[in-house]
């Protein structure tokens, strides 16, 4: 783990209270105690800069190509050979071939075109999440006065050699501030964009996504609806058939669920804060991930009750949970923490099968990113580095450092597809981190 590196080099040199072991001068200096701005020796400081000399090493690196199989034996022509002789499934051979490429993926620099010239490149990525057939992605971009901006990029330039999108922004939106990522469900394109908006008292707000077309501004619809919803933490939509025009927010100790046709809701009492939502596809189940570490489910077809009765799974974190996704046949429920944990549970023995060690987390709300077909999980850390691991065997396959150094605004935001611009489109990771749009390619 970068992160702990300049801890594991002086680990056999013995700690002195009060000072710190500099190993390049082979002496002790003594720390004074807080944030003193004339002394640079303090704790932070020497670990901050331990990080980023880290940082710049993996970034040089990455520019000199010296990635190496992150498993023993594994190669094109050796996996070929197991394929052609029977040895290996077709998913098996697959899975492995993108363990490969995701080694040896390399960072190219996206141009970003917009209609008005003065938008593109200004304003800082705060979220990027891509539809369901990686055709576009959603952005949210903060600006200058404090509120956000929302736009739709199209991935179709991404196969060209010059590599350039095409952003389309709307701004009629830019008066409300998300308040983190976990405010933020997306439903396909085709049909509504749901936000979760941090304002006094906070609303939720269904958007077409033909608010963001390149057409005639004046043809643009305005917005579908807007609830009034205060203290709001996180936000889904549910896309099964049985309760297909509702969605749901994690608030302040309760959960609501509110049909958007008939403006019904129902509310749900919970002993905790509901950090993260995530809604089932083959039933009307609604999981919800809380400060607590607690995780629980409910059917949304229930009425109110009162009381903890209506928690269907309950799971358990010893920290606050700040993601939670289903895996695709919905028996396995993957979810991440602020101790830096991420687990996958079996709903049905209500147990944890896997971890996955490398995650860092303090205090930060950040999603995971599941790709079954290409068998991977994606996720940022609070210190900025991109982590991708083996969804089967829970082996970390990459770490990817940020072009930028760690700060709490420079977090990457990050999609990855075998498919980034749709069925022809080209396999990579699309990382948006400051004012910059990166694609990490196969090739």
């Amino acid at each position: 783990d970068p992160s702990s590196s300049s801890l594991t080099q002086n680990s056999a040199v013995p700690e002195l209270p009060g000072f710190y072991y500099d190993s390049e001068k082979n002496r002790y200096f003594r720390l004074l105690p807080g944030h003193n701005n004339y002394n640079p020796l303090t704790k932070e400081s020497i670990q901050y800069k331990a990080m980023e000399c880290e940082r710049l090493r993996l970034l040089e690196e990455e520019e000199k190509q010296k990635k190496k199989t992150t498993r023993a034996g594994l190669n094109s022509s050796i996996l070929l050979q197991k394929r052609q002789l029977g040895l290996l499934s077709s998913t098996s051979y697959c899975r492995l071939v993108h363990e490969l490429k995701v080694n040896c993926m390399q960072r190219r620099k996206v141009e970003i075109h917009s209609p008005d010239s003065s938008v593109a490149g200004t304003n800082n990525f705060k979220i990027i999440v891509a539809d369901a057939a990686c055709e576009r992605i959603f952005t949210v971009n903060d600006v200058e006065h404090g509120g956000c901006k929302y736009g739709i990029i199209n991935l179709g330039g991404l196969g060209k050699e010059s590599l350039t999108v095409e952003m389309y922004d709307n701004l009629y939106f830019t008066n409300r501030k998300v308040l983190q990522k976990s405010l933020f469900s997306l439903t396909h394109f085709s049909k509504l964009c749901l936000m979760g908006i941090a304002e006094t008292p906070g609303c939720a707000s269904l958007l077409p996504a033909s608010l963001f077309s390149s057409t005639n501004p004046g043809d643009r619809p305005g917005m579908l609806c807007s609830f009034t919803i205060s203290t709001a933490w996180s936000c889904a939509w549910c896309l099964n058939p049985q309760a297909d025009n509702c969605f749901s927010t994690g608030l302040t100790r309760r959960v609501l669920v509110t049909n958007v046709v008939t403006g019904h809701r129902q509310t749900f009492g919970t002993s905790s804060d509901v950090l993260a939502q995530h809604f089932a596809t083959q039933t009307p189940m609604l999981y919800n991930g809380c400060r607590s570490g607690e995780i629980f489910s409910i059917d949304v077809r229930q009425r109110n009750r009162k009381g903890q009765s209506w928690k269907a799974i309950r799971l358990f974190h010893d920290s606050a949970v700040t993601s939670i996704r289903l895996l695709e046949a919905e028996h396995y429920l993957m979810a991440a923490d602020m101790a830096g944990k991420i687990k996958l549970w079996d709903l049905r023995t209500a147990k944890c099968v896997k971890q996955y060690k490398g995650h860092h987390n303090e205090y930060a709300v950040l999603p995971l990113h599941i790709n079954e077909e290409e068998g991977l999980l994606t996720a940022v850390g609070q210190d900025c580095y991109t982590r991708i691991w083996s969804l089967q065997d829970a082996h970390l396959l990459r770490t990817i450092p940020s072009p930028y150094p760690s700060s709490k605004d420079a977090i990457p935001s990050v999609v990855f597809s075998s498919r980034l611009g749709g069925s022809r489109g080209v396999p990579g990771l699309l990382m948006a981190v400051k004012q910059d749009l990166y694609h990490f390619s196969y090739n």
